[in-house]
């Protein structure tokens, strides 16, 4: 079963606070997901078996090839400008969460990691924002629905400025940290 991701935005007049109070009351059924996104509640279902294959082939080659020691966090809360995010995946430095809270600040996040499912405009545009405006180094968005890897680089002034994609099937190069040819080949 699948269901819609559910949205809540502000009124007009509406007081941030009053709206992230809001969100961080919600009693998220299991599974699912709240994020706060420009000023949007998104509830999303749990993700379906495709998606969470492709994060885990990505984690796998940053494991084998990465020179640094880095830790990987699935599902992590963060706390942006733009409001509070969960990517699909975040590597950060090793220790870079530890005894940190639920929503915890990027300090140490190195790339975020997206993999397009329900909507996903809001992967390629809203969430790309919010990491840049964050100073997130690194985003990288698995677009299942134009067959391809897109790498987000060099953020300032609430975007990257700097874009590198190839069709799914080829190699996408990540830089320093990580510093490894990712095989795209088997993430459709």
């Amino acid at each position: 079963m699948t269901a819609a991701p559910h949205h809540v935005t502000a009124g007009h007049g509406g007081d941030g606070d009053d709206l992230l109070a809001a969100f961080l009351a919600l009693d998220t059924p299991e599974g699912f997901r709240a994020e706060l996104v420009e000023g949007e509640i998104v509830v999303t279902p749990p993700p379906d078996g495709d998606h969470e294959t492709v994060i885990g082939r990505i984690v796998r080659q940053v494991y084998r090839s990465s020179p640094e020691d880095i830790d990987f966090a699935p599902n992590k809360g963060l706390s942006l400008p733009a409001g509070r995010f969960i990517p699909d995946g975040t590597f950060a430095r090793r220790g870079a969460f530890a005894g940190r809270p639920s929503w915890a600040e990027p300090d140490g996040v190195l790339l975020v990691l997206e993999v397009t499912s329900t909507r996903p405009e809001r992967d390629r545009d809203a969430k790309r924002r919010g990491y840049a405006a964050a100073g997130i180094p690194l985003y990288l968005l698995v677009d299942r629905e134009r067959s391809r890897a897109v790498l987000h680089s060099e953020p300032r002034g609430g975007d990257y400025h700097r874009c590198a994609w190839v069709p799914l099937g080829d190699v996408l190069e990540l830089p320093a940290p990580f510093s490894l040819p990712l095989d795209t080949g088997d993430l459709d």
